[in-house]
């Protein structure tokens, strides 16, 4: 599922984010953008879940990255375990007002304020098999081109004012 909304000016923005959640996924992107990662949010697994963010680096490693706005928000979700059948690293990220000691010691973690990250966990590696990989590489620039073109439509203008 894209999450691209025709109804909004926005075609980066479904509507399921809370404004803390973006403010702390822009900051990772940053970082990220900054390593030379490829980043995609809000790509849905071949498990049905939706990572929040997910990155490949030059290397072809591929990091998930979990965003948790609040120590609810993180006792809340039993789900992330299960991205860990879809990425090389797991990560979460988080804000400077939520306790880092919540967050598991074999995740990797990033503290976001909005305007970049600090990298302060490293993730453990846990290689993907060979087809898994095959199949999130796919899903992932399927994803992403497809994300472009609606982008460059949502524009408005015509081909020839491009």
């Amino acid at each position: 599922m894209t999450i691209v909304s025709i109804g909004n000016d926005n075609p980066l923005l479904d509507g399921r984010q809370s404004a803390r959640a973006m403010m702390v996924r822009r900051g990772v992107q940053i970082l990220l953008n900054d390593m030379r990662h490829a980043v995609v949010p809000e790509l849905t697994l071949a498990s049905g879940r939706r990572a929040d963010l997910i990155s490949i680096s030059e290397k072809g490693e591929i990091w998930i990255v979990e965003i948790k706005t609040s120590i609810e928000d993180f006792r809340t979700d039993r789900k992330w375990p299960d991205y860990r059948l879809h990425c090389d690293r797991l990560f979460f990220a988080t804000h400077k007002e939520v306790s880092l000691d919540i967050f598991p010691e074999d995740c990797g973690l990033f503290l976001s304020d909005g305007y970049g990250s600090h990298l302060l966990r490293e993730a453990p590696e846990h290689r993907l098999p060979p087809a898994t990989r095959k199949s999130v590489m796919l899903h992932f620039a399927r994803a992403a081109a497809q994300r472009l073109m609606m982008a460059e439509w949502a524009t408005g203008k015509s081909f020839d004012e491009l």
